[in-house]
């Protein structure tokens, strides 16, 4: 078939087929052997989870390209499940001694039992046809290294030309070609090919001996050719914004008091505190804050939160999830209500419920587990500058760095890594070291005000999970917290 006639489907499963399958003599009807062999035995759903991923990494300090990386990562992990028991085995040899090994393996949750033959693979068959969210383009062979590096150098002299208290500049460039196929039980077969880029910039500025970092970055389901001249000189402002900012920074007071987030990446806050909450693994096994409570009332009204995989280009967005089915954008809190969580396959079946496409896994070594994609708070009614005038004194948390979150009592200490006092209704004093105290469920009953300003962060967030690592988005709009506690030095 003509390439230019090839469905998205088709065109994803045509490069994997040609990346996974065809190199190591496998067929579809081979691969049905395999999952004979596994339903042998008493199964309720098993698969395969093929992966070949190459990735780089640059880094830049002291104005010199001091390393870089290259890797290439393939394997095949065989997954079966019975009622709640799952079994995994993974090789990272692709060929079919290896499969009937890893499938062999697996059969050890099942009794004896006999359930027939596998049906037989079909790509894309009874799924929706698939849309890709993002080119298939591979972002490591798009650019010459020398180009590569002339992006870290561009990126170092915007940042030394935005301010001559500059000191130091760290700049690293990272890229992942990731093709995958998903083989499934059920007789589906469907295959992403997953581009994803970011850049990272970190300044020290000095100024009297006093010195101060910034930072900033982004990136997204795209190539290098997102790097514009224009997207570095922002980069560089927002590090030495902050860093100048933390530079004139006084200590942050303590107490109780009303927050202001800022929209975007303060969503991580929502990611981490609350997101987490409501993962269907969580719930089904009653060690969520939120197990049990769907339809009641978990946040104040107005309150809207989703969590969207599938939206072009982000970071966060998947065309497929890891167990094939399609992402979507799934509606977790709706005006104050609990209405669902995000699910994949295995708690979806176990709480009777569809799964949400939010089945995501670190590599073929790792089994999935239901995790967030892009989660978000979505827009109120408040103008930006109305919810800043209607604090008499409070703060302003425009950016975060790090945090803590407990999932069972949903506890979390985030620290502010950029801050400022609100006063008589304005923005004054920028502040350092505060840090918010709360608890995710609270919070969310204690938003007053929510903006109309809602932004998606930048595209450089991580979120790890019983220690598997996958890329993530968050957004929020303006908000305003009530009565959240702030960590600080006393006033």
């Amino acid at each position: 078939m003509d390439a230019r006639m090839m469905t998205d489907t088709q065109r994803n499963f045509h490069t994997a087929e040609k990346c996974l399958l065809t190199p190591y003599n496998l067929t579809p009807m081979r691969l049905d052997g395999v999952f004979s062999q596994m339903l042998a035995h008493r199964v309720d759903y098993a698969d395969l989870y093929f992966q070949y991923a190459r990735s780089e990494g640059w880094s830049l300090e002291e104005g010199i390209v001091k390393s870089g990386s290259f890797n290439i990562e393939q394997g095949v992990g065989v997954r079966a499940v019975s009622g709640e028991k799952t079994a995994f085995a993974y090789s990272d040899e692709i060929s079919l001694p290896a499969l009937q090994s890893a499938a062999q393996a697996t059969r050890a949750i099942a009794a004896q039992g006999g359930r027939g033959l596998a049906p037989l693979l079909r790509h894309g068959s009874r799924l929706p046809p698939l849309t890709a969210l993002y080119a298939p383009q591979d972002p490591i062979a798009a650019l010459a290294d020398t180009e590569k590096v002339r992006l870290l150098e561009r990126l170092e002299g915007h940042a030394r030309a935005a301010d001559p208290r500059v000191a130091e500049v760290m700049a690293s460039l990272a890229a992942t070609w990731e093709v995958v196929l998903v083989a499934r039980s059920d007789g589906h077969m469907v295959a992403d090919v997953r581009p994803l880029v970011r850049m990272s910039l970190s300044v020290i500025m000095v100024d009297h001996g006093r010195r101060e970092m910034g930072s900033a970055g982004g990136g997204g389901r795209f190539d290098y050719a997102y790097f514009t001249d224009a997207v570095l000189q922002d980069y560089a402002r927002k590090a030495v914004h902050q860093a100048s900012t933390n530079l004139a920074a006084k200590p942050a007071p303590a107490g109780a008091m009303t927050v202001v987030l800022g929209p975007g990446w303060p969503g991580i806050l929502l990611h981490e505190a609350i997101g987490h909450g409501l993962e269907g693994d969580f719930n089904r096994k009653g060690s969520s804050a939120f197990s049990g409570r769907v339809g009641e009332r978990v946040a104040a009204k107005g309150v809207t939160v989703i969590d969207d995989g599938s939206i072009a280009d982000r970071r966060g967005s998947l065309s497929v999830d890891d167990e094939g089915n399609p992402t979507q954008r799934t509606t977790l809190i709706e005006d104050g209500i609990l209405v669902g969580y995000l699910q994949d396959t295995l708690n979806a079946r176990l709480m009777g419920v569809a799964p949400t496409g939010n089945g995501r896994r670190e590599s073929f070594a790792h089994l999935p587990l239901p995790r967030m994609t892009n989660t978000c708070m979505l827009n109120g009614r408040h103008d930006p500058q109305e919810i800043i005038k209607s604090v008499k004194q409070g703060l302003y948390a425009a950016n975060f760095g790090g945090g803590q979150v407990d999932i069972t009592s949903g506890k979390f200490v985030f620290s502010a890594a950029e801050a400022y006092l609100i006063e008589n209704g304005r923005i004054t004093a920028p502040v350092k070291g505060a840090t918010l105290i709360g608890n995710g469920p609270e919070v969310l009953q204690h938003v007053s005000m929510i903006g109309n300003d809602m932004a998606l962060d930048p595209g450089v967030g991580t979120c790890g999970k019983e220690g598997q690592s996958v890329p993530v988005g968050v957004g929020q709009p303006t908000l305003k917290i009530d009565g959240l506690t702030v960590g600080g030095s006393s006033i």
